[in-house]
């Protein structure tokens, strides 16, 4: 699935989750929330997907510890390929996820517009169990302790953010 407007899918819920270099975090979430729709059975309502601020790992897999963090909880991460965020995606998503305040800054200056700056959210705003932090930690330069405790708190958020989700999506599949 691309967010070209030549496939346009009127009442589908665009969610694209951006990090860094789309090989650890926002590749997690991607998987994390996409088991939270496949459990729903709407798959065909919400789309997601990931991307990266940066070019620098653009066509890699994802990160071997992030692989094997996902597959430690049952999930699978195969087959990710990492991009960059294309601007002319604003257009077309309904929410930008950012992993961390730098994430989130250069997103909205990217943005075209207000409508497409007020699209963009940080991962843990959606989590009231947060304690007020508002940066998932980046694990690259981390140990594997670090990617299982990143990918909790992306389960968390992931689950907070589908839970107020869930009521629109929800109305949409019953309209």
């Amino acid at each position: 699935m691309t967010f070209d407007r030549e496939r346009p899918e009127p009442g589908v819920f665009r969610i694209c989750f951006v990090c860094t270099g789309n090989i650890c975090r926002s590749p997690m979430a991607e998987v994390v929330f996409r088991a939270l729709i496949r459990a729903r059975g709407w798959e065909k309502y919400v789309s997601v997907q990931s991307a990266g601020t940066g070019e620098w790992h653009v066509g890699e897999s994802s990160d071997p510890r992030t692989t094997a963090a996902l597959r430690a909880r049952g999930y699978s991460g195969v087959g990710h390929r990492a991009r960059q965020f294309d601007v002319s995606w604003f257009e077309n998503l309904d929410l930008v996820i950012a992993f961390d305040r730098t994430h989130e800054r250069i997103l909205k200056s990217w943005a075209p517009d207000e409508d497409a700056r007020a699209k963009v959210h940080l991962l843990l705003s959606f989590d009231p169990d947060a304690g007020g932090a508002l940066d998932v930690p980046d694990p690259y330069y981390s140990d594997t302790a670090m990617f299982d405790g990143v990918l909790a708190m992306i389960e968390r958020s992931c689950a907070a953010l589908f839970r107020q989700l869930e009521p629109g999506i929800r109305q949409g599949v019953t309209s």
